[in-house]
């Protein structure tokens, strides 16, 4: 196949080699997992991610950056699937590494598996959705770093609130082990918090990158906060669409 033909090629090879590695690892960790039954409903909504990006992948290829920010999240989770999230060994990786726990140098006392993901899912996941934003919505200026960090915000709020119902529906030790709260009242809270800090990082490590390098970035992102009509919407729009 002619590659100057197909300038997105490339990409679409990157894509296919990091499905390839990830679709290995997934299969080696579906094997035994902790709890079969928890593994299969945090696989439900990876399987319906995968679904969309095969689907999609034919219309818009993500950068290399992208693909491998997605796949670096996908395999952090297929880790917590397999062992649940709140008995990933980590601390008894590390000991036996370093001959002490992570846990008690750091001084905590639960599994932060989970709080690790949460904060991965914003630092990873955010540059994708700013290059969905940009390119499929034409975002620009300041927009263009604030949606990618609103739409983790309000996906995180929105996962929670699957784990909540999905704990209520199941309830029993599957709910308990899907839910992974580890007798935090403030686990949702502290788990979205996380997630929208990780995408701060990202959205700042960016917005500083482009500040560096791109000439029209103080121009953009004044140009993206100016009112672009002054007519009024609401009821003088409806009036306008009744010919009024």
């Amino acid at each position: 196949m002619n590659t100057a033909a197909h300038p997105h090629h490339p990409h679409r090879r990157t894509l296919l080699v990091l499905a390839g590695i990830y679709a290995a690892f997934w299969v080696l960790l579906a094997i035994h997992p902790k709890d079969r039954a928890d593994w299969a409903l945090e696989n439900a909504l990876v399987l319906l991610f995968g679904i969309g990006m095969a689907a999609s992948a034919k219309h818009f290829v993500f950068s290399r950056v992208s693909y491998s920010l997605i796949f670096v999240f996908l395999c952090l989770h297929t880790v917590g699937a397999h062992y649940t999230y709140a008995e990933v060994p980590y601390d008894a990786a590390w000991q036996a590494l370093t001959g002490s726990t992570l846990n008690g140098q750091l001084g905590l006392e639960r599994n932060h598996f989970d709080r690790l993901v949460h904060f991965s899912y914003g630092l990873l996941l955010a540059y994708p959705l700013r290059e969905l934003f940009l390119r499929v919505s034409e975002v620009r200026g300041f927009w263009g770093y604030f949606l990618p960090l609103d739409f983790t915000l309000a996906t995180s709020a929105l996962f929670e609130l699957f784990e909540w119902a999905a704990a209520t529906v199941f309830g029993g030790e599957l709910g308990v082990a899907y839910l992974g709260s580890q007798g935090d009242i403030w686990d949702a809270q502290k788990d979205m918090a996380l997630a929208g800090t990780g995408a701060l990082v990202t959205m700042l490590i960016t917005a500083a990158l482009n500040a560096r390098y791109q000439r029209d970035f103080a121009r953009e992102w004044a140009d993206s906060l100016k009112v672009k009509s002054h007519i009024p919407l609401g009821e003088d729009e409806l009036a306008r669409l009744q010919g009024r």
